[in-house]
C-alpha cells in the first residue's frame, strides 16, 4: 500500500524529530531539536531531563516540519512514530503526541521499530533504489548489530555486541582522552590530526567465527595504553591526537572485520549499508568503501539522516506497510526494552 506522505516522529533518547517523506524516499521537511549538548556536561543523557525538553518540543517541531514541507496536517496519509526502544519517558513524549494527533486529524498511525528506522535511512534521498540481499551495520551510542535483509521486512540478525555499542565506546574513549560529549564526532575531529598507526590496539574476536562484537577490551586497552606511556610520548605534542586516531581506526577496523566474515558465510549479498550514529564517521566510511571493491558501498545521503530522526521512521512505516498492509493502524504499545525480532516483522 502507498500512503504517498507520511509524518514521522523519533524521540526515543534525546532528539526530538518530526519529518514529512513522500513514498519513502523523498524527504519533504525535516526538523530535529537535540539537548545533546545540555549533557556535555554530565557526559551522557539525563533521562528525566531528556523527557522534560522533548515535551517542550515536540509540538513546535512538528509545526516547523509541515512549514518546511509546505503542508497542511489535511496533506498527510498518515502518522508513524517511534514505539521502542529508547527511553520510556522520551517514547511516551512520542506516542502520546502520535496517538492524539492521529485522533484528531483522522490518521492512520503506525509504530514503528526504531532499528527498522535505521536500516531504513539509507533510502532517504537516494538517487536510485538499493538491491536486496543487503549486509547492513546499525551503529550508534545504544546499539551495534550486524543485519542481512531479503526485503524491507526479511532478514535476520547475524551479531550484535556482546557489551558496549561502538558509539558507547566512542564515548568512554573520549572520557579518557579529556575530550567532550559526545565522543564519536570529539575524537573523530581530533584523529583528523593524528597517525592511527602511532598505537597497536588489539582486533577483538579476531580468531573467533562469530559475527557479534565486542568493544569493552578496546576501553581498557586505551585505559592501559596511556597508564604506560613513556616521558617521551607523553612529551610529543600529538600525543593526543596520536591516540584519538590509533583507537578510532581499531574501533573501526573491528566493524569491517566483522563485516568481511558475514560476507565469506553470505557471499550473494549485493550491497554494503552502514547506518545510525557512527556511520557519520568518516574514517569508518573510507574504511567500508576501500574494503569491498565490486559491491555498492551506501551511507545515509545526508549526516542528519545518520542521527535519530523523524524521515527514518516515516520511511520504514512506508516500507512496512508496503510489504505487510496489515500494519496499517495496526495496534502497538510502547515498549523501552523491545525485541530485535520485533523489528523485521
Amino acid at each position: 500500500m502507498n500512503l504517498m506522505r507520511i509524518l514521522g516522529l523519533e524521540t526515543s533518547c534525546d532528539e526530538t524529530s518530526a519529518a514529512i517523506v513522500e513514498n519513502g524516499t523523498r524527504v519533504l521537511g525535516i526538523v530535529i531539536a537535540s539537548s545533546r549538548d545540555a549533557f556535555a556536561r554530565s557526559g551522557g543523557v539525563i533521562p528525566e531531563y531528556a523527557a522534560r525538553e522533548q515535551l517542550a518540543s515536540i509540538h513546535p517541531v512538528i509545526d516547523q516540519a509541515l512549514q518546511a514541507a509546505g503542508m497542511g496536517h489535511e496533506d498527510l496519509d498518515a502518522i508513524a512514530v517511534t514505539r521502542g526502544p529508547g527511553l520510556l519517558g522520551s517514547l511516551l513524549v512520542g506516542t502520546v503526541t502520535a496517538r492524539a494527533l492521529a485522533a484528531l486529524w483522522k490518521k492512520p498511525l503506525i509504530g514503528v521499530h526504531h532499528t527498522l528506522g535505521h536500516l531504513s535511512s539509507t533510502w532517504l534521498d537516494c538517487p536510485d533504489a538499493p538491491l536486496f540481499p543487503i549486509l547492513t551495520l546499525s551503529a550508534s551510542g545504544g546499539h551495534t548489530e550486524l543485519w542481512l535483509r531479503t526485503a524491507h521486512t526479511k532478514g535476520r540478525l547475524l551479531g550484535r555486541t556482546r557489551d558496549d555499542a561502538a558509539g558507547e565506546a566512542f564515548d568512554k574513549g573520549a572520557s579518557l582522552l579529556g575530550l567532550p560529549y559526545p565522543g564519536g564526532p570529539a575524537i573523530g575531529r581530533l584523529a583528523e590530526s593524528g597517525n592511527p598507526s602511532t598505537f597497536a590496539f588489539p582486533l577483538p574476536l579476531a580468531h573467533e567465527e562469530t559475527l557479534d562484537f565486542s568493544f569493552s577490551g578496546l576501553k581498557t586497552s586505551l585505559k592501559y595504553t596511556m597508564r604506560d606511556l613513556t616521558p617521551d610520548q607523553r612529551a610529543r605534542p600529538s600525543l593526543l591526537a596520536d591516540l584519538a586516531a590509533s583507537y578510532q581506526n581499531a574501533l573501526c577496523m573491528h566493524l569491517v572485520d566483522r563485516m568481511k566474515h558475514a560476507l565469506e558465510q553470505y557471499p550473494d549479498v549485493t550491497e554494503i549499508h552502514a547506518t545510525g550514529g557512527v556511520a557519520a564517521n568518516t574514517h569508518l566510511r573510507a574504511l567500508l568503501t576501500k574494503s569491498f571493491p565490486g559491491r555498492a558501498v551506501r551511507f545515509p545521503q545526508k549526516i542528519v539522516y545518520c542521527t535519530d530522526n523523524g524521515a527514518m521512521i516515516a520511511a520504514a512505516a512506508e516500507f512496512s506497510c508496503s510489504e505487510q498492509q496489515e500494519r496499517l493502524s495496526a495496534p502497538f504499545m510502547t515498549s523501552a526494552s523491545l525485541p530485535l525480532a520485533d523489528a523485521l516483522r
